[in-house]
């Protein structure tokens, strides 16, 4: 069962059910009039949270940061539609309608708003039981138990318009929070290939040439030349060589390649909307004056 005080940690926070599935956020919590506890919570459903179902808060507690109501998410979506924004009040016929949908006894559920002790109906007390009035419950709405007898079935269930159980408002705004996600923008890698080069490069190279010598006899060479036959027939023969450019190829590394990822930090500007409550003061003619003091936080 949620306590009053615990209103303000139930207000739009998560809703589970009972198998862990999330049902949407808590928006409004309605209490009985009559005892003053919750009795209703409404969780805003469907996409972008554009429905919200009613759902008894009896049986539910809060687990950890939300709240955690015995009825299958697909139950809670499909309750019977009612206006919540009627003046904030769900009247008798409004309630009986989903003390049945989620099937609640009606005449149980009044038992127990008006049972002795409970903040009800002020049962054997000074022999009445006809001028009770309705409690006001902060950020929430309940049962009213208006002037009636002890055999009245009358019910209306209100939502209070304050959060915090005294008579302030609460002033929320949205704060725009920017972070950053790590997000793939590419792939680099490295690929070798061959590729064919036509390459010049000039070498020197060496010949041979055949160069006829002629020389006179004189007394230095004329032995020489007189030691063979007077009048033969000779043959001398010389070998002629050259050089001749050879390509070979080798293998050699020339160079390593690799890669590395460098972090560059640069600004970008965030644009987004937050909206804000403002409170106004209405009055009818009454005059107000504005403790100076209690301006902290405007």
């Amino acid at each position: 069962m949620i306590a009053h005080e615990q209103i303000p940690a139930v207000l739009d926070h998560p809703v589970y059910d009972a198998e862990g599935k999330k049902i949407g956020d808590a928006k409004h919590v309605f209490v009985d009039d009559a005892t003053g506890r919750p009795a209703w919570v409404t969780v805003k459903t469907g996409l972008f949270g554009s429905h919200e179902s009613f759902v008894p808060i009896k049986d539910a507690a809060m687990v950890e940061d939300h709240l955690e109501v015995p009825y299958p998410k697909d139950r809670v979506k499909d309750a019977p539609h009612v206006d919540v924004d009627g003046g904030g009040h769900l009247d008798a016929r409004e309630e009986r309608r989903l003390y049945e949908y989620y099937g609640i006894a009606w005449d149980d559920a009044w038992a127990r708003a008006n049972q002795p002790g409970e903040g009800g109906w002020a049962h054997g007390q000074a022999g009445t039981a006809d001028t009770t009035g309705t409690a006001g419950m902060t950020g929430a709405a309940g049962t009213a138990g208006m002037a009636g007898t002890a055999g009245t079935d009358a019910m209306d269930t209100r939502e209070a318009s304050m959060r915090g159980g005294d008579d302030a408002m609460t002033r929320s705004e949205e704060e725009m929070h920017v972070g950053t996600e790590r997000v793939e923008t590419g792939h680099v890698r490295l690929r070798k290939y061959v590729v064919t080069e036509n390459v010049q490069q000039t070498v020197p190279v060496r010949h041979e040439e055949v160069v006829v010598e002629r020389e006179p006899i004189t007394d230095a060479n004329r032995d020489q030349a007189l030691s063979g036959p007077e009048i033969t027939e000779a043959e001398h023969e010389v070998t002629l060589h050259e050089e001749r450019p050879v390509v070979e190829t080798r293998t050699v590394p020339v160079e390593r390649v690799s890669l590395r990822t460098d972090e560059v930090t640069d600004e970008e500007t965030v644009t987004g909307q937050v909206r804000k409550e403002h409170i106004e003061v209405e009055s009818d003619d009454v005059p107000l004056t504005e403790d100076p003091d209690d301006r902290r936080g405007m």
